[in-house]
C-alpha cells in the first residue's frame, strides 16, 4: 500500500465519503484499498478548524497588550521589573511566562546604540557640512587623513544597561542611550588614510594644546610620510578644544598642512571610529593584566590591520554624507 502522497483521486474521493458518513478509518482503508495511516494523514490535512491541543494560555490579549506596551513605554527595564510592572495590573503569569512572551512579540535584549547628543545648531551645521560635500569623489577622499583619540579599558566587559527593542529598532531613538564628551583616561591617538594607518601614540596625561602638537610633530608628521610620501593631503580633526585652539592652527600654518573643516560631534561622519571598533572586537578576549599589556595587546592589534580595510571604509564617505542629508543633520547609523 503507497504513502499519502501516492494516493489517486479515486481513492482520496472514497476517503472523503466514507467520512462523512462517519466510517471507521480501518473499514475506509479496506474499501479504499490503502493503509489505515494514509487515511489517517489524508483525513487530517482536511481538517480545517480544529481545535488546538494543549495547556490553555494563561493569558489574553488585552494582557499581551499590556506587556507590550510597559516593554515599548520603558525599553531600559529588565524582566524583572517588567513583570513586577506587569502582574501590578492584574495579570497573573512567571517571569519565565513574561520572557517568552517578550520574544513572541520580537524583543531581544540588546546593547543599546549610543549616539552624540545633537543640539539643533549642530544638527543644521551637519546638514549644511553634509550638502558641501556631497560632491566628493574617492580621490578627494583618499588624500584625507583621518585622525582620532580613543580610550581603551583593561576590561572591556561593562557596557552599560541593554535594552529591548525588534529587529529593525537598534536606531530607533527610544531604544538608543546618548553619550557626551568623557575626560581623557587611557587614551590612544592614531591616524588612517585609504593607504593604512599611522603609528599610534598612547598618551600619557590630560590632551591640551601643547601636548597635542607634540602629538602632531612625533607621531602624524611620520604617519604623513609613511602613508602620502611627498603627495599632498589634508588633515581631519575632530573640534576638541586642544586641537581648535589658536596656538594649534598656527602650527598647521606653519607646517602648511590644511585642515579639513568639520562639523561638531560627528563620530559618524569619521571613518577611523569604524576602525577603533574593529580593534576593540578583536581584543574582546583579551585579558591583559596591566597597563603595559595593554598597550601590547593595542599595538599588536593595531598592525593587523590592511590597506584594505582602511580603503573600505574611506569609501563609505559618500554613503555617510548621503544618510546625513537624508537625516536632516540627524546621527545616523555609521
Amino acid at each position: 500500500m503507497g504513502k499519502t502522497s501516492d494516493l489517486t483521486a479515486v481513492q482520496k474521493t472514497i476517503i472523503d465519503t466514507l467520512h462523512k458518513e462517519g466510517k471507521t478509518q480501518k473499514v475506509i482503508a479496506k474499501e479504499a484499498g490503502c493503509s489505515q495511516s494514509s487515511v489517517s494523514k489524508h483525513i487530517n490535512r482536511q481538517a480545517k478548524g480544529r481545535k488546538k491541543c494543549g495547556r490553555k494560555k494563561c493569558t489574553s490579549s488585552r494582557d499581551n497588550r499590556t506587556l507590550q506596551r510597559i516593554v515599548t513605554t520603558n525599553p531600559f527595564k529588565n524582566v524583572g521589573e517588567i513583570h513586577k510592572e506587569w502582574t501590578a495590573a492584574g495579570v497573573s503569569a512567571s517571569r519565565t511566562t513574561t520572557r517568552r512572551l517578550m520574544k513572541d512579540m520580537g524583543f531581544r535584549c540588546r546593547i543599546p546604540c549610543v549616539k552624540p547628543l545633537l543640539s539643533k545648531k549642530q544638527r543644521k551645521k551637519r546638514l549644511a557640512w553634509a550638502k558641501d560635500k556631497k560632491d566628493w569623489t574617492d580621490a578627494e577622499w583618499s588624500k584625507v587623513m583621518f585622525s582620532d583619540e580613543s580610550k581603551f579599558c583593561i576590561s572591556f566587559g561593562n557596557q552599560g544597561p541593554r535594552v529591548w527593542r525588534k529587529s529593525g529598532e537598534a536606531q530607533n531613538p527610544r531604544c538608543m542611550r546618548s553619550s557626551v564628551k568623557f575626560p581623557p583616561s587611557v587614551m590612544v591617538w592614531g591616524a588612517m588614510s585609504s593607504a593604512g594607518v599611522g603609528p599610534l601614540c598612547f598618551l600619557r596625561s590630560r590632551v591640551n594644546a601643547a601636548v597635542y602638537q607634540e602629538v602632531l610633530e612625533h607621531f602624524m608628521l611620520p604617519a604623513a610620510d609613511q602613508l602620502y610620501g611627498d603627495a599632498d593631503f589634508t588633515f581631519q580633526q575632530d573640534l576638541a578644544p586642544a586641537h581648535s585652539a589658536k596656538t594649534t592652527s598656527t602650527w598647521f600654518k606653519d607646517h602648511g598642512i590644511p585642515v579639513l573643516d568639520w562639523p561638531a560631534n560627528s563620530p559618524d561622519l569619521n571613518p577611523i571610529e569604524n576602525l577603533w571598533g574593529i580593534v576593540k572586537r578583536r581584543m574582546q578576549y583579551a585579558r591583559p593584566n596591566n597597563a603595559e599589556e595593554l598597550k601590547t595587546t593595542i599595538r599588536a592589534t593595531w598592525a593587523l590591520i590592511t590597506p584594505e580595510q582602511c580603503h573600505r571604509l574611506i569609501e563609505s564617505m559618500p554613503r555617510r554624507i548621503t544618510a546625513v542629508i537624508e537625516a536632516k543633520g540627524a546621527p545616523t547609523k555609521y
